[in-house]
């Protein structure tokens, strides 16, 4: 059995090679950040008071994403708000497998005042919102016109940022957003889609390696108890590991600096006659 020592050796060795290929080929890779943040937000709160409870006394400003017009969303709310933490409307919006939504969800067949209304009734539900994220969404967030009524309304509003829960890969949901002024970023890494303490672990490592490399990344994980003890475990050793914990509203303005691109489109124009690979 090879020693981990020797692994590690072998990581270090292989990166190294990696970088001189890459800037032989032309390739700049991105610096390591010398002060990585994270920001962290929990899903799904409201419909149980035990769960949700033990997510917003997680250690740090981890941020709590709250569903409208569920049972316990004003109490959490208000316990969120008492103790530092970010609040969020989790808002629902239709997924391609059409799974249900729940109260205040947003469908592809609403009309634009219907998405308007439902909205604002959700944002007005939950007190001390600072931005929004989608729940579900994966039908919705690659449709322009919808999400350009979600945002223009946030807009209207005003004060809030939108999260980008990128539940597809399609999505454009983060775009759309910059496009009608609502300050906006993505999530990097979901920590709980294997529900076990040691996916959630790796997923954790995987959330510091990509802040590491890129400065900052956003983790959404959900009221369970492997994500809750693996967080409980971990928040409090950041510092030692040279990673902080911020507020979401700090990767956001950070985001604005760094935008993501435009997605490549699925169905690329016709090459111009006259113009191959135009």
């Amino acid at each position: 059995m090879i020693p981990r020592s020797a692994w590690r050796q072998r990581r270090r060795t292989a990166a190294a090679l990696l970088s001189v290929l890459l800037a032989l080929c032309g390739f700049a890779p991105h610096a390591a950040s010398a002060h990585p943040v994270i920001a962290i937000i929990i899903d799904d709160l409201g419909n149980t008071l035990v769960e949700d409870r033990r997510a917003v006394d997680l250690p740090g400003p981890v941020a709590c994403a709250i569903l409208p017009h569920t049972p316990f969303s004003v109490r959490i709310a208000d316990l969120a708000h008492a103790r530092g933490k970010e609040v969020l409307l989790h808002l629902p919006m239709q997924a391609i497998d059409d799974a249900p939504l729940g109260p205040g969800g947003i469908t592809l067949h609403m009309t634009r005042r219907q998405i308007q209304d439902t909205v604002r009734g959700d944002v007005a539900s939950i007190p001390y919102l600072v931005g929004v994220n989608n729940h579900e969404g994966s039908l919705i967030s690659m449709h322009p016109g919808d999400l350009a009524w979600i945002m223009q309304t946030l807009h209207h509003i005003g004060h809030l940022f939108f999260i980008d829960s990128y539940t597809t890969t399609d999505s454009i949901a983060y775009q759309i957003a910059l496009e009608n002024h609502v300050p906006a970023a993505r999530r990097d890494v979901f920590l709980d889609d294997v529900n076990t303490p040691q996916a959630v672990g790796f997923q954790f490592n995987r959330l510091l390696d990509i802040a590491r490399d890129k400065g900052f990344a956003i983790a959404i994980g959900h009221p369970r108890p492997a994500t809750l003890s693996v967080l409980e475990a971990e928040l409090p050793g950041l510092a030692a590991r040279h990673v902080e914990l911020v507020p979401l509203a700090a990767i956001v303005k950070l985001q604005q600096r760094h935008p993501i691109p435009w997605p490549q489109s699925i169905y690329p124009l016709p090459a111009a006659p006259g113009k191959p690979g135009a």
